[in-house]
């Protein structure tokens, strides 16, 4: 199997000489490395000595070793190479004018996971956004989309539930790369900055991530795996119930369930549906951390079987639908806050939509839910499409 070759090898390939005239910014963290394994920021130091002003780490810090939401990372001085290290999920998660001021260019090197409240591309617009502010350019190198990039799903994020977790009215499972992502904030969205995206070669939107013969380093601690980002653009609405979504086991977002569960009724219950692409077995678990941390939980784990046809969004919402039948007095709906907002409900943030909360509780029709939400998946795709780098 041929690897994709990577945004960041492109660019050391082509060695643009203008970027050698430039004060250079970098946004990665511990995944931004080559087929390889070697670090971006090692390839660019070398690459461009003396350009490297400062660095930048997203959410989960610029080493990826915060846990959870909403615990900060702090700014310091890179060990080995005496650039200043800004964090991005710190006391701001928007660039400040002086940050940006002591660079040029901002050259971006994130694996996304195809999922819209993945705050790497949430960190990425905000970087756009201060790029246009401060007549600043930015390069994102792209990354393959583990999830492919032919399949979308769920509903459009409402407007008035714009967040972090939220930026642009994208669907939960967008099917772009993150330089795609780039192109669509930048131009579409009408944030105008200077941006060069410097695209991957021989990947195709058939490709899953298992496909490219690139090795997977997790781009944050609970995202361990590819398979781990297949079933996140669902399991992630755990995060706003009293349901533990795994953190603190070796499967995060495979394995879900509670102290209240058990996993057998659930487990059949769920079975009826016949829920495509995937096997769900029952399961028991100790979380060492997180929700139910030293508490045996029942529950299930998702096994995909068949990728092609697996829709994660439906799936969890029948896992949540399910799990309210059975437990209506156990399952509860986390409170305020969720990644800064104070207000409004953490799951609304994640769907995007309240009307979704509402389709949970009150056991509506989910094949009629997802036939709803088609036309504006028709009209996302549509303007998405004017945006791909790959067929």
């Amino acid at each position: 199997m041929a690897k994709v070759k990577l945004g960041i090898e492109r660019l050391i390939e082509l060695s643009p000489s203008w970027l050698g005239e430039k004060r250079i910014g970098l946004l990665v963290n511990q995944a931004s490395v080559d087929s390889q394994l070697r670090a971006t920021l090692d390839l660019l130091v070398e690459r461009y000595p003396h350009h490297l002003k400062v660095l930048f780490g997203p959410q989960h810090g610029i080493r990826g070793e915060k846990q959870d939401n909403m615990v900060e990372s702090d700014d310091f001085l890179h060990p080995h190479y005496q650039i200043p290290v800004v964090s991005l999920y710190g006391k701001t998660r928007i660039p400040t004018r002086e940050m940006m001021d002591h660079i040029d260019t901002m050259v971006i090197d994130l694996q996304d996971v195809g999922t819209r409240v993945y705050t790497f591309i949430s960190t990425m617009a905000y970087c756009l956004q201060a790029a246009k502010r401060y007549g600043k350019k930015v390069v994102v190198l792209d990354r393959p989309n583990p999830l492919g990039g032919e399949r979308v799903e769920g509903n459009i994020l409402k407007e008035e539930l714009r967040s972090f977790v939220g930026v642009y009215p994208i669907p939960m499972r967008h099917g772009l790369t993150i330089g795609e992502v780039a192109l669509l904030f930048n131009n579409h969205y009408q944030i105008g900055c200077e941006l060069e995206v410097i695209p991957l070669e021989g990947w195709n939107r058939r490709m899953l991530f298992h496909h490219t013969g690139l090795t997977w380093v997790a781009p944050s601690p609970n995202m361990p795996t590819s398979s781990t980002a297949m079933v996140y653009p669902g399991q992630v609405m755990l995060e706003g119930t009293n349901l533990s979504e795994g953190r603190g086991t070796t499967t995060p977002f495979e394995l879900c369930g509670a102290p209240f569960i058990d996993p057998y009724p659930l487990k059949e219950k769920l079975h009826k549906r016949n829920l495509p692409g995937i096997h769900l077995r029952e399961v028991f678990f100790e979380p060492t951390f997180n929700k139910w941390h030293n508490k045996v939980c029942g529950g299930v784990q998702i096994h995909v079987t068949n990728s092609h046809i697996y829709k994660p969004y439906l799936t969890t919402l029948a896992i949540l639908q399910d799990t309210i039948s059975l437990y209506p007095t156990q399952f509860t709906w986390r409170t305020p806050p969720y990644e800064y907002e104070e207000e409004q409900m953490p799951i609304d943030l994640i769907t995007g939509d309240k009307r979704v909360r509402e389709i949970i509780e009150h056991q509506w029709d989910l094949d009629q839910y997802e036939h709803s939400w088609q036309e504006d998946l028709t009209t996302f795709k549509e303007t998405a499409r004017r945006f791909f780098l790959y067929h």
